[in-house]
């Protein structure tokens, strides 16, 4: 199962980045990165009306490579031009060709605040997103049983970071539920087999207490696809592939966000 290699390439990587610098030297790494206002990722999607969360990634495993031009920098400043609340950055290297260097520069040159998109095994990965300048790091259900979310968003909240946490259907929502989760990004994609089903955030709104940020994520290609979501309630859309295969993604992004 592709989650499973994915999950066991992470644990792999961490292994070999614990050898370069500690658990205890990445905590003081992360601490003394205070060029963040805290808990920025929620503040910007608590905002009026649908926020809109734009990815940066070169490739992933269900489209392999998306784009052989991957000036990562430029196209998170055409995001942020374009009006994007935050932006998403890809740091996972195996399948998705990620590098912990796009999300460092990344947060050296825009303002909007930044998720690290990456496959979250060890609380090390914590303090390495705030070391990057990442504003939230994503927890996926899928992984993680309810007492590690409980102890990961613990750890985002000590950092002033925030937690998205992904699920894909009614058990692990009430994992999120339970752990304490502020945001719930809720995943069209089955991540078991890479299955799409854009109504699956719509269906599950429901199940998602009112006072939590509840973002729709996978699979949102048109204007249409918006609308479904806005009406159904949802706080957020993520959109990446989309965007990425626009050849003006600031004309792109303001053109979905106009059909509002």
């Amino acid at each position: 199962m592709i989650l499973d290699e994915l999950a066991n390439s992470a644990r792999k990587r961490i292994a070999e980045q614990k050898k370069r610098f500690s658990l205890e030297e990445m905590k003081e790494l992360a601490k003394s990165n205070n060029t963040n206002t805290p808990f920025a990722f929620e503040k910007a999607l608590r905002k009026e009306g649908l926020a809109f969360i734009c990815e940066v990634k070169k490739a992933s495993p269900s489209k392999s490579i998306i784009t052989q031009d991957f000036p990562y920098l430029e196209i998170a400043k055409e995001y942020e031009q374009g009006g994007a609340d935050c932006i998403s950055v890809l740091t996972e290297p195996t399948k998705f060709l990620g590098r912990d260097e796009y999300l460092a520069e990344i947060s050296k040159q825009v303002k909007s605040p930044l998720l690290r998109k990456d496959f979250t095994v060890d609380a090390y990965m914590i303090y390495q997103a705030k070391a990057l300048g990442a504003s939230a790091v994503l927890l996926i259900c899928a992984l993680l049983e309810t007492d590690t979310l409980k102890q990961y968003i613990k750890v985002c909240d000590n950092l002033g970071l925030s937690a998205l946490v992904e699920a894909h259907d009614e058990t692990e929502i009430a994992s999120a539920v339970k752990a304490g989760a502020r945001i719930i990004g809720v995943n069209n994609r089955n991540l078991k087999d890479f299955t799409v089903d854009i109504q699956n955030c719509v269906r599950l709104k429901r199940y998602i207490p009112k006072d939590v940020i509840t973002i729709g994520e996978s699979g949102i290609k048109t204007a249409t696809d918006i609308a479904k979501i806005r009406d159904a309630g949802l706080d957020a859309v993520l959109i990446g592939e989309t965007l990425m295969r626009a050849n003006d993604k600031k004309k792109e992004l303001e053109a979905l966000k106009g059909e509002l």
